[in-house]
């Protein structure tokens, strides 16, 4: 079985580059994020017509995250939003899409960017990633051998080496960012590409010509727990789809299972 993340930063201009890939991959999950549009604006024949089904969630142009599947497969127990998702603004933003495909409960998860350090934003930022990990320590306490996956965009850069350059930022390496993402390993999530596939890049801004200069960031995970650590047998993240016309400013990152 395999997984994949990608903020394909809307679907609706990348969908040939998502179907492309689709194919050529065949992955059995595709968890998206923001695809800046609402479920019936989604391109779904086009993914139809190559085997897969759509799940999604986006409450406008911003945003958004969603699954593509095998038609094959059941989804069970959707979710659009987990359990005490904080809202921004009064609103309870489409950033959280879950599902079970074949026993693995997965998120889509496309975590808000923080904007500033002192910005109302970040509060909404830390908050938000505090709620998921208590809801993810709860599962694992319920029960230590669910097979559990959090993939998406973190916009949180964990290291300095998965930054460029650590003065070119001021939030996304911020202590207390990382200390938010830090908290997903203390209760026993692993990042397993990173061991499989070190030293590289899933994000380049489209400015400055930062992807030939290789000016990149580390932000896209896909976090496992014990149980499906134990099955995740390779990786990878797809640097060329950053490559020709028309890509994403993020590539997707790949977890294969074994059976």
């Amino acid at each position: 079985m395999k997984l994949a993340t990608w903020n394909v930063n809307s679907i609706r201009a990348r969908s040939p580059r998502v179907i492309d890939f689709l194919n050529r991959t065949q992955v059995d999950v595709l968890g998206m994020q923001e695809i800046k549009c609402k479920p019936e604006q989604f391109p779904v024949a086009e993914c139809e017509a190559i085997g897969y089904k759509v799940i999604a969630h986006g409450l406008n142009q911003w945003n958004g995250v969603a699954f593509a599947y095998k038609a094959a497969l059941d989804p069970e127990d959707i979710e659009f939003e987990f359990y005490a998702q904080p809202s921004f603004k009064d609103v309870v933003e489409a950033r959280a899409l879950g599902a079970t495909f074949a026993g693995v409960r997965i998120w889509s998860l496309y975590v808000p960017h923080g904007r500033g350090l002192e910005d109302p934003h970040m509060e909404y930022k830390l908050e938000f990633l505090d709620r998921l990990a208590s809801l993810s320590a709860e599962q694992l306490e319920m029960n230590p051998d669910v097979e559990l996956c959090l993939m998406g965009d973190f916009n949180i850069a964990p290291f300095d080496s998965d930054v460029y350059d650590v003065n070119m930022f001021e939030t996304h390496i911020s202590e207390p960012e990382r200390q938010a993402f830090e908290a997903f390993e203390q209760i026993g999530f692993s990042d397993r590409v990173r061991e499989l596939v070190p030293n590289q890049y899933t994000y380049w801004d489209y400015k400055d010509l930062c992807f030939p200069k290789n000016n990149g960031m580390r932000i896209d995970f896909a976090l496992t727990s014990p149980a499906l650590t134990e099955r995740v047998v390779g990786a990878s993240i797809e640097r060329d789809e950053r490559k020709g016309e028309g890509p994403s400013d993020h590539v997707p990152v790949i977890i294969e299972l074994s059976d």
